[in-house]
């Protein structure tokens, strides 16, 4: 049997491109999706700025590779929240199967702690608790959830954000009246002098004609 010249070369170039395309499904797991199936907010939205927000999302982990997610990945959480708490709950059919907790506008997730067998229900809760920041838009961003890749950088379409809008200030907004001053108490006038000039004149005109009537009464 002959053999055309060649062939073992495309037959090892086949080959090596079976080999590699398999290597890459292995190393690069497809990204979980990630879909909120849950939320509740205290006090309820629109919110106001520096207000103290209590909020919880439950998040659940749709599998599209071979594990929930990949051990080798993270899932980075960040809120707009000031001075923001974190309580970070991790279930597995139903079951409370870790917790950890954080602070700061940041936090993270081992991709260990959520990769299971794709017949696990695995999903995972998050309570926040912090200031509305005093300044923004028209919404405040209460959760953004992202699957980093082993090298730290963002899986493409991982992303999941959970916002509330905020109180819009009013047009034209009116300052608070001002109280009117009151008005100062008017001056009690000083009684004028015009009426004590007659008084002492006549009680002189009196004495002066008694003191001419005395002189006169002594000439006589």
């Amino acid at each position: 049997m002959s053999v055309l010249p060649g062939s073992h070369l495309r037959t090892g170039v086949a080959a090596l491109l079976i080999i590699t395309s398999a290597f890459l499904l292995i190393s690069s797991p497809a990204s979980a999706a990630l879909v909120v199936t849950n939320e509740s907010f205290s006090p309820v939205p629109p919110l106001a700025g520096g207000d103290v927000q209590h909020s919880v999302s439950t998040i659940a982990i749709i599998p599209a590779g071979a594990t929930t997610f990949s051990r080798t990945h993270t899932l980075q959480m960040q809120t707009e929240l000031v001075d923001a708490k974190w309580n970070i709950q991790i279930i597995v059919d139903g079951i409370s199967a870790a917790q950890q907790s954080a602070s700061g506008t940041s936090a993270f997730v081992n991709g260990y702690l959520l990769s299971y067998p794709t017949t696990s229900d695995v999903s995972f809760t998050v309570a926040l608790d912090g200031t509305v920041p005093p300044v923004g838009d028209m919404n405040v961003t209460i959760l953004q959830v992202t699957e980093l890749a082993t090298g730290g950088t963002p899986v493409p379409g991982s992303s999941l954000t959970v916002s509330a809008p905020l109180v819009s200030p009013l047009p034209g907004t009116v300052a608070s009246p001002q109280v009117p001053a009151t008005p100062p108490t008017p001056a009690t006038p000083a009684p004028t002098r015009s009426g004590f000039f007659p008084v002492t004149g006549l009680i002189a005109t009196v004495i002066a004609a008694a003191g001419f009537g005395c002189i006169r009464a002594r000439r006589e």
